[in-house]
């Protein structure tokens, strides 16, 4: 894929635009969660050492554009991000009124650019105004490049420089390497709840990879597809053909979508659900799947430690409760453990390696939730697209 890179440019004196993504969850002026912020601060020192004026914008939240509430305004994260710079960083929202000064060395904040009338239709004018600001536009935000908006994609358009900041760069380059040339065998787990959300993905990975690993609702409907009993399970009936056209893709071409062949139930969805190991032979009408047995997950585990790339969206069974977690457990211990190139993306896929304490053995844990599925899918993401774009005119 070919970008321009922040870390290839001379930046000394330059006005510098990150696109950053700093939507944190913010309740009552107090952050929950600063792991995004942290996470931009590569790119925004970089720029500082290298004699840079740092402008930044994100989004957060949901606000109503043209309209800037208390519970909209970036002012606890940029408070946040002064702490972690040693340097105040002012948040601006009459910049596009009254303009912006700004000195090499420091770093100011627009506010929220979802209150920003056209953000959200990417429209041209808007995005002028962005790129007016600047002599450099990076875009350091993955998780929002499947978006073309404003702030994503009509500023790169008019940026006298349009690049790639260092996280998004490194997630180009990671999901580069799983999936335009990966080492095989390439393993790629998708679960969730309904095939229906992740079909496409299944449909176009079935093109690529060599085992399909499915799990949770999605794997019950490829039982369903398979003729195999799942009680009263959380599935699609109504998509058991296009499970079975996934299986035949698959299985046409050498590989294959691994089911599994014992399971632990439950007769109730709760936390304090008793869990009974069964072969899958043995599910009555009364039974819930909600995670994979021991002997299906050793067999995951075995396919794992033979991959030569693993990309993982999702975990296998109901993780969040204990007793149904054993099989994600055992499948991320495994990725952890196998030579691999690993990639990981989705919230419930980090939940599942912050939970067993991974993080550090995943060769590369993607910060795009949509973006990484779109991506997975083989989808071009507007926000990537006119980067490459930029760099070639």
């Amino acid at each position: 894929m070919n970008f321009r890179k922040l870390t290839d440019l001379d930046l000394a004196g330059k006005k510098v635009l990150i696109r950053v993504d700093m939507n944190v969850p913010v309740k009552n002026g107090v952050i929950g969660d600063d792991t995004r912020i942290r996470a931009s601060l590569l790119s925004i020192e970089h720029c500082l050492k290298a004699g840079a004026a740092v402008i930044l914008m994100t989004h957060l939240g949901r606000p109503t554009e043209g309209e800037l509430t208390e519970e909209d305004t970036l002012k606890p994260v940029a408070a946040r991000l002064s702490e972690l710079l040693g340097k105040a960083v002012p948040v601006m929202a009459d910049w596009q009124s009254q303009g912006l000064t700004i000195q090499a060395g420091d770093v100011v904040m627009l506010e929220n650019v979802r209150c920003n009338v056209g953000e959200k239709k990417n429209k041209d004018e808007l995005g002028q105004a962005y790129a007016n600001l600047c002599d450099v536009f990076v875009h350091d935000a993955f998780g929002t490049s499947h978006r073309a908006e404003a702030s994503t994609y009509a500023v790169a358009k008019f940026a006298p420089i349009a690049c790639a900041g260092i996280l998004m760069a490194a997630e180009l380059d990671a999901l580069g390497k799983a999936l335009a040339q990966p080492a095989r065998p390439l393993v790629a787990i998708v679960a969730g709840s309904k095939v229906s959300t992740k079909l496409t993905i299944l449909e176009a990975l079935a093109d690529k990879v060599d085992q399909l690993i499915v799990g949770g609702g999605i794997a019950n409907t490829f039982l369903l597809a398979e003729g195999k009993q799942i009680g009263k399970s959380l599935a699609e009936p109504d998509l058991v053909e296009a499970a079975q056209a996934v299986i035949k893709k698959l299985r046409a071409r050498g590989g294959d979508v691994p089911l599994p062949t014992d399971v632990v139930c439950a007769t109730e969805f709760a936390e304090t659900a008793t869990a009974t190991p069964k072969a899958l032979a043995d599910v009555t009408t009364e039974d819930m799947i909600l995670d994979i047995g021991t002997q299906s997950a050793q067999q995951l585990a075995d396919i794992v430690a033979q991959a030569g790339t693993v990309v993982w969206n999702g975990p296998v069974g109901v993780f969040e409760f204990d007793q149904f977690g054993s099989g994600t457990k055992t499948l991320a211990t495994a990725i952890a453990n196998s030579q691999a190139f690993s990639i990981a993306g989705g919230g419930d896929t980090l939940a599942a390696i912050a939970k067993y304490g991974i993080t550090e053995q995943i060769s590369y844990i993607s910060t795009g939730g949509g973006a990484f599925l779109e991506f997975l899918e083989g989808k071009t993401l507007p926000a990537v697209e006119i980067l490459g774009q930029r760099a070639n005119g």
